[in-house]
C-alpha cells in the first residue's frame, strides 16, 4: 500500500457517523473552571461558563447509545469547563455504564477532592500544565504549579490507570530540563504545540527545535522507554504504519472526522471541542437523539496528502486545517498552522536520523509492546 496516498474516497462506512468499531463520549461535565488560563480554546465564542451542568437525563443518553451508538466499544471522558466541578455527574455517568471506559481531563486543582472508588475506574487521568512553575503559574495562575503537583502526589497509587502530563507548549522559554522533569513526576507526557497567533517566531521556533532535538535524543538513548507521547506514536507510526490508519480509517489521529463525538451540557454534539460555538460543526443530539457524520473532514483544499510527513501525521488537528484552508484565514495558515506543520515535519526528520526501524529491532519486547499499543493514544491527539 502506498502509505503517501491520501484517505480513500468516502465508502459506506466511512459516510456514516462512526467510523470504526470505537466511540468515544467526550461528556462536558459543566463548562464553569475554577481557573482563567490566557489561551483556553473555549475562550473562543464565549463557550466558558454559558451551560453549567447537563440538562439532558442520562435516560436520553440511554436512548442515543442505544440508537446511534449500538455494537460501537465505548470510552468516556469526561471534560470541561472543569469537570471535577460536577462529581455527581462523573459519578452517576460510572455507576450507570459500568462497563464502559473512562478519562477525565482536568486542570488538576480539585484532584485531592475525588473519591478514591471513583479515581480507581479511571483508565487516564490527562493533567493540564504548561512545564516547570514559572510558565504554568504564569498561564494557570499563581501557586497552580505547585497545587498540582501536590495533589498528584496524594492521588498517586489510587488511580486504576495512568496519568498523562498535558502540556500546551506556548512559551518560547519553555525547556528540555522542564518537560524532563515531567516525565518522571508522570506515567506519560504529551505536549501540544498552541494553535495562537504569535507563538511562532523565527527565534521561538528554534528554540522548539533545539527542546524537540533533546527530547528526541533521549528517547532512542534510554534503555527504558522515554514516554514522551508525541516521539513514542511518530516512532510507531513509521515502524508500524498500519498503526496509523486502522483505529482511525487512515484519517487524523485526533479522532475528529472518525468516533470523537462532544456532548456539550446541553446535549448538542460537536466534533471538535475548539468549535463548539460554530453551528455549522453541530453533529448531533442527545436530547433529540441524531447523530450525523462529522463536518470535520479532509478538503481538497488541505495540502495534506502531498506533505512528507503525512505517513505519520494523518492530517494532525484538523481544527487548525479547516480554520486555514477551507475558512481560508490566511493569517492564522501563515502564523500558526505552517510553522506547527514545519514542527511535525521536523519531528519525523530528528526521528528518522536515529534510525527507527533499527531502534525498534534491537529493544526489548516489553518496550516494542508500550510503542506499539500504548492505551494512551486512544486518549490524546498523538500529534502534537
Amino acid at each position: 500500500m502506498d502509505v503517501l496516498a491520501a484517505p480513500p474516497a468516502a465508502s459506506a462506512e466511512s459516510a456514516a457517523p462512526i467510523v470504526g468499531e470505537r466511540v468515544e463520549l467526550q461528556l462536558l461535565t459543566t463548562l464553569r473552571c475554577n481557573l482563567r488560563c490566557t489561551y483556553c480554546s473555549l475562550g473562543v465564542g464565549e463557550v466558558v461558563g454559558s451551560q453549567r451542568k447537563p440538562t439532558y437525563t442520562l435516560d436520553a443518553l440511554d436512548a442515543f447509545i442505544e440508537k446511534q451508538l449500538a455494537g460501537h466499544e465505548i470510552y468516556v471522558t469526561f471534560y470541561g469547563g472543569e469537570p471535577t466541578l460536577n462529581l455527581a455527574f462523573m459519578t452517576a455517568v460510572m455507576d450507570r455504564y459500568p462497563r464502559f471506559r473512562f478519562q477525565l481531563q482536568t486542570n488538576g486543582t480539585l484532584l485531592h477532592k475525588l473519591p478514591v472508588a471513583l479515581l480507581a475506574r479511571l483508565s487516564n487521568i490527562l493533567v493540564s500544565i504548561d512545564g516547570g512553575q514559572q510558565v504554568t503559574d504564569s498561564y494557570r495562575g499563581r501557586g497552580c504549579y505547585h497545587k498540582v503537583m501536590k495533589n498528584l502526589d496524594l492521588v498517586r497509587g489510587k488511580v486504576g490507570g495512568t496519568l498523562t502530563a498535558r502540556v500546551t507548549w506556548h512559551n518560547e522559554d519553555t525547556s528540555f530540563e522542564e518537560l524532563d522533569a515531567l516525565t518522571r513526576s508522570f506515567d506519560y507526557l504529551y505536549f501540544q504545540f498552541v494553535a495562537q497567533e504569535g507563538a511562532y517566531s523565527a527565534a521561538a521556533v528554534a528554540k522548539k527545535r533545539a527542546v524537540l532535538s533533546q527530547l528526541i535524543d533521549k528517547f532512542f538513548a534510554s534503555s527504558t522507554l522515554y514516554p514522551v507521547i508525541p516521539i513514542m506514536g511518530i516512532v510507531r507510526n513509521k515502524v508500524l504504519p498500519s498503526r496509523a490508519r486502522e483505529l482511525y480509517a487512515g484519517l487524523t489521529q485526533c479522532r475528529v472526522s472518525t468516533h470523537l463525538l462532544n456532548v456539550m451540557p446541553d446535549g448538542k454534539i460537536y466534533p471538535c471541542p475548539d468549535l463548539m460555538y460554530e453551528p455549522g460543526m453541530l453533529q448531533g443530539d442527545v436530547t433529540q437523539n441524531w447523530l450525523k457524520r462529522s463536518a470535520l473532514q479532509p478538503h481538497p483544499d488541505m495540502p495534506c496528502a502531498d506533505c512528507s510527513a503525512f505517513p505519520y501525521c494523518r492530517g494532525n488537528c484538523m481544527k487548525n486545517l479547516y480554520i486555514a484552508y477551507v475558512k481560508a484565514d490566511e493569517n492564522y495558515r501563515r502564523t500558526v498552522v505552517e510553522p506547527i506543520c514545519d514542527l511535525l515535519r521536523f519531528l519525523g526528520e530528528e526521528v528518522d536520523r536515529h534510525d527507527p526501524h533499527a531502534w525498534y529491532g534491537r529493544a526489548a519486547l516489553p518496550l516494542r509492546n508500550r510503542v506499539a499499543n500504548c492505551e494512551a493514544y486512544e486518549y490524546v491527539e498523538i500529534m502534537p
